[in-house]
Parts: structure tokens; sequence; C-alpha cells
């Protein structure tokens, strides 16, 4: 029974919270892949573009809220998703039209880029503050939970109980859809196939045919819609608070680079790695290990490596180091 409680106090705490957050992160990752393996640039605008899209999400929400329109017991949110993604669509196509296609034409170097997206993303930052604010905006509303701990003790016998949130759900299956979804385009659509030889080698798919101002355009669109994605489920998931999509763009980034850059399985499976990793340093075993040890040997203290505060510092010790051990990620990154 002991054990049964540490697997379920385990779950709860590291393995679902982990997953959902992963999940997150991958859709996060994946729009930055698609634009490094198109345009070759790491666009450090990215999780402003993400905040944008959930402070959209936000709003139409609260229309939405206030004119009686709801899906319950699905979050209201949902419905202001293609909204969010359309209006953060038009804010990267801008963006690009005005500032990123400049130095695209001018054939500037990748750091020229990197330094552009650095201004645009505080031109962005600067625009989410002034319309909603700095402060926390809660974004749940409807069931909040599939599984409550009530339900499952009851339902179990056990000490320990398992709670699931809807949001935890919704992030999961949301990945996976836009995951298989992606894939899809990438493998069977004429678009998908022209983005792929674009990003393999750029000369030969101009000889080809392939039209690179299209396979841009639909690089941006793709990121935009997966960055509107991901923010507003980490908003529904967490709460939405703008400087700390500031803050998570160390681990995205970190979850491309661990994965490979420009690949998206990479992406994908370095969003999980980070996630995980970021969860179990920062978890205090000590009720964990009482279950599983004699009352003796059980810990005095917390059993936590590192506080909960200092979680992103395992984001950048995973990038350093997988930066000097496999400089090129776990997939090679580089390919679409």
């Amino acid at each position: 029974m002991d054990t049964l409680n540490a697997i379920v106090l385990f779950a709860n705490f590291v393995a679902i919270p982990a997953m959902a957050y992963g999940s997150q992160l991958a859709l996060g990752a994946l729009g930055v892949t698609l634009v490094y393996g198109i345009l070759r640039f790491s666009n450090f605008a990215h999780g402003e573009i993400m905040s944008f899209g959930a402070m959209v999400a936000i709003l139409v929400m609260w229309a939405l809220q206030t004119a009686g329109i709801g899906i319950a017991p699905l979050p209201t949110v949902l419905l202001a998703l293609p909204a969010a993604i359309l209006a953060t669509i038009a804010l990267v196509l801008i963006f690009d039209r005005s500032v990123f296609r400049y130095y695209r034409v001018k054939r500037s170097p990748p750091v020229i880029l990197l330094i552009a997206s650095t201004g645009v993303m505080f031109i962005i930052n600067g625009v989410i503050r002034l319309v909603i604010g700095p402060s926390d905006q809660r974004v749940d509303d409807g069931a909040r939970f599939l599984v409550s701990v009530g339900e499952f003790k009851a339902n179990t016998g056990l000490d320990e109980g398992l709670a699931i949130k809807t949001s935890q759900a919704i992030s999961l299956g949301a990945a996976v859809v836009c995951v298989v979804l992606l894939f899809w385009f990438l493998n069977k659509t004429k678009s998908g196939k022209s983005m792929r030889a674009y990003s393999d080698n750029e000369d030969l798919a101009l000889l080809s045919g392939v039209n690179p101002d299209r396979v841009v355009t639909i690089a941006w669109i793709l990121a935009a819609g997966l960055a509107a994605l991901a923010g507003t489920l980490f908003g529904l998931d967490k709460v939405y608070k703008p400087f700390t999509y500031l803050q998570l763009l160390l681990p995205i980034f970190a979850a491309a680079i661990v994965g490979g850059i420009g690949n998206p399985v990479g992406a994908i499976v370095g969003g999980f790695v980070i996630a995980f990793s970021e969860v179990m340093v920062t978890y205090a075993y000590k009720k964990f290990f009482g279950y599983l040890v004699p009352a003796d040997w059980a810990p005095e203290s917390l059993a936590q490596l590192i506080g909960t505060d200092y979680k992103f510092a395992v984001s950048f010790m995973i990038l350093v180091i997988v930066l000097l051990v496999r400089p090129t990620g776990i997939f090679a990154g580089k390919t679409l």
C-alpha cells in the first residue's frame, strides 16, 4: 500500500504536471524550430509572441463571458483560441514585412536578425503591458478537475489522492493533435515538402521552383499559431503574467537546442526532457521517501535538490551541458 501511495504521490506532483508543462514547452519549441529551420535565426521574440496570443485569448474570453457565451464544463478560453491565433498570425506577418524581410533581402547574417528579434520582443512586451497590464490574470473557468483528490481517495482507499486538471488534459491532447497535424503537413502536402526542401538546401530548392516568400510566410503562420496555442495553454494551466513568458524563453530555447535546433522531433523530445528535469529537480521528496523507506531512514529535510524559485536554472544547466557535449542536440538539428 505504501508503494502505491508513493507512486500516486509522484504522479500527482511530478509526472502529470511535467507532462502538461512538457506539452506546452514542446509547442513553443516547435515554433522556434520552424523559424530557425527556414530563416536560420533564433527568434528571441517568440516568448512575447506567445504572451500576445494568450493576451488576445483572455480579452476575447472576457468578452464572451460578458455576453454569457461558454462551453461549460470546458474553459471558455478555448472558444477564444481561433481569434487569438489569427491575431498572432497578423502580428508576426506585420513584423516580418516591416522588420525581418528587410534584413532577409539584404542577406544579413543571422546575428543581425537575432538582434532585430530582440527589438521586436521589447516592442511586443510594451504593447502587452499597455493593453492588459503587468498583473496576474486567471484564465480558468468551467470544470477545474477531470479527477479530483477526494474522488480518487474514495474510489481507491489510498491515503494519497490523484488530481488531473482539465487544463493538463487539454495541454497534452492539444500537443498530440498539433504534432500529428504538423508532421502530416510537412510530409504529405506540397507546401510542407517545399518547406523541407528549402530548409535542407535553399539554393537547390529555388532552382526547383520553390517560392521563398511563400515558404517564409507559411513558416511564420505555423510558428504564430503554435505560439498562440502554447501561450494560452500555459496561462490556462498556471496563470497569465506577461513577465513569465519572457522567462519562459529560456526553457523553450533549451528544449529546441537539446532536441536539435531545426528538428521538429527534437523540439518535442527536448520539451519533455526540460519539463521533467525542472519538475523532478525542484520537487521535495521527503514524503515520497517516507513511503518507501523505514521510518528511521526517512529524511528529516525536504529532500529537495533546489528550490522552485531556481527551476529555470535547471534549463540553463542542461543547455550548457548539451552545448559542451553535443552542440547539435539529440537529433543533430538543422532539418525539417
